[in-house]
Formats: C-alpha cells, structure tokens, sequence
C-alpha cells in the first residue's frame, strides 16, 4: 500500500513522515537500519482500528534530510525533531512506539514529554541506562559492532565491501536486506545513518537515567542477535506507572517484520486499553 508523505522542516532539516488515519495519535519510530518503511504491516492494522499514525524517517534515514556533522544526531537532537512534530501536527497525546535506536530515543522522548505520553511501547532496546549498565557480559559481546562503527570511513568501508558482505551477515541475511543495501547505497547515507552510534558513544558511560511516566509495554524477541533480555526486563525499574514485559517468540530483532500480524496485535490491545479509539 502507497501512504502519503509529508515534510516539516526544523531548524533546516527536512523531515518526511507518513501521516494516516484520523482518530488518537500513535507515534511510530523506526531504528537502525531502517525507515519509516518497517512498520508498513502494522500501519494498516491501526489505521483501520481507529487510529491516526505518525510515522516519521529521523534524519539520516528515509526520505528525511541527512545533515553531515555527527553532532546532529543525538538521542537529544532526534527528540527534539519529534516534538516538533507532534506539535506542528497538533497532537497533545500520543501514544508512543519506538523500536530499535527508535526505542532509545522515545525513552528519552517519553521522560521529555511526561504525561504526554498516553503510554509508550519500546520493542527490542530497554531504556538507555539498562543498555549502557547490563550486567550481562553477553550484551558487550553482542554489541561490537557498535564500536566498530566508531572508526569513520573504515566501518563504511568493511560493511560495502564484496557487495556488503559483512552487512549481509550482520543482518543474518535478513529478507528486508536487499531493500536495506538500497536505501544506505545512496550518496552519503551509510555515514549519515551510523553517526546514530558515533553521536551517542557517550550513552555505553553515562549515568543519566530516563524514566516513563506513562502505562509502558516492552516487547522483547527470543531471537534477538544484537540486545539481550535482562537490558529490557530491567527497564521495568525506570518506569513510574503500569509496567509489563512481554516476550516474543519465533522472530528476530526485526520482529515487525517476522511476525507482523502478532506484534499488530500487541500493540493494538496495550493501546486500546491506554489510549482507546472512539
């Protein structure tokens, strides 16, 4: 299905967003390497239940602007892309869902916002501190690439070499790949779509600690090849309100996309019960 695209423009940057539906507001906020594009199945199961659905490409990915210095895309500086967007769609309650990096930055959206939030799903990556401070010693090792990621022009360079090798494998030769080699084949947009992880290399020290005020959901697959359980489930500390923890099972990190119609049904219920449809 075709969905209209619209843009808004902050601070000079151009941001794309697919803007359907008329009813309650729900945020949709897609990760790394993704667009606005991964939430096509769920897109139609809560428009049709109701729903308006925002659902953005952050800057560096999609069809939004990709500004070239790294300062630019930190958790803070994404958020702050959102709200203007929330405003600028005069929407004064939202119920916010982020996967992935997309997961990371509404955690800190939802502490920004408060009770704005009528109540927030974060699928895959617990709250920033829990990432950061996992005691489990599997989650350094999962996580190397985003060192890796760290050394500018060398990690391009190994992730397109041999027609993305390393990328294929990274993704576990996923089936959205292909679409994925696409979209970062463009000029500049593999640097442009991993400054998220060179922007935010401070998060793996800091103290800082991000909070839900709002009735919070956080989904977690059995099958995650990069984040690990416990960084979720501890995220249930920082959460000042209903809090529960669901895990998925049969699907990977992109579990949207591996079982679309389930994690459709998901966020439906949680929603329904937080911030119902007339």
């Amino acid at each position: 299905m075709q969905w209209i695209n619209k843009q808004i423009t902050r601070e000079g940057v151009t941001l794309n967003y697919i803007d359907e539906g008329k009813g309650p507001a729900i945020l949709l906020v897609h990760g790394f390497p993704d667009s606005c594009h991964v939430w096509r199945h769920q897109i139609a199961t809560i428009v049709a239940q109701g729903y308006r659905v925002i659902a953005p490409d952050i800057r560096g990915f999609g069809q939004s602007d990709a500004p070239t210095d790294t300062g630019s895309y930190t958790l803070e500086e994404i958020t702050s892309d959102l709200i203007a967007l929330l405003d600028d769609c005069d929407i004064d309650r939202v119920a916010v869902v982020g996967h992935d990096w997309g997961a990371a930055i509404c955690w800190v959206l939802v502490d920004a916002i408060g009770d704005r939030a009528a109540c927030f799903v974060p699928l895959s990556t617990g709250a920033p501190q829990c990432y950061a401070h996992c005691d489990d010693i599997r989650q350094k090792e999962l996580g190397w690439y985003f060192l890796m990621f760290q050394m500018q022009g060398a990690a391009e360079q190994l992730l397109a070499a041999d027609d993305w090798k390393l990328f294929r494998q990274w993704t576990r030769h996923h089936s959205e790949t292909d679409h994925w080699i696409t979209e970062l084949s463009r000029e500049g947009r593999l640097t442009s779509a991993i400054a998220i992880y060179r922007a935010n290399i401070g998060l793996l020290m800091s103290d800082r600690e991000y909070v839900s005020v709002s009735p919070t959901l956080g989904l977690w697959s059995a099958e995650d090849a990069y984040l690990v359980e416990e960084q979720m489930i501890a995220s249930g500390r920082f959460v000042k309100n209903q809090w529960r923890y669901e895990k998925v099972d049969n699907a990977g990190h992109w579990m949207m996309l591996d079982r679309p119609d389930h994690i459709g049904r998901l966020l439906s219920n949680f929603i329904g019960l937080h911030h119902p449809s007339a």
